[in-house]
């Protein structure tokens, strides 16, 4: 396997965890912002995606560990579960 063929192959098993926790932020931020919550909103946007994009790369390795191969629809089902779990946690929804 040539770099890259290993560079596209990594890139494409990091973009699924990419796109979740860039579109679970902003879409997190506007609903809040339109639905008119007066709380903080917590940590920094980048802060946000950044730990929400490690927990999804970990529930995406534990997926092709535990069931074989990449791609399947219960791995990716766990990381907007696991997504929607640490935006929850970052955000203290226990407080409400």
């Amino acid at each position: 396997m040539t770099a890259y063929l290993l560079l596209d192959h990594v890139l494409n098993f990091l973009a699924p965890a990419a796109g979740t926790a860039l579109l679970l932020m902003l879409l997190s931020r506007f609903f809040s912002r339109f639905l008119g919550s007066k709380k903080p909103l917590g940590q920094s946007i980048y802060v946000q995606a950044a730990i929400i994009f490690i927990v999804n790369v970990l529930v995406l390795a534990a997926g092709m560990v535990l069931l074989g191969n990449d791609g399947k629809m219960a791995t990716y089902a766990s990381m907007v579960l696991a997504s929607a779990v640490c935006q929850w946690v970052l955000w203290r929804g226990w407080r409400v």
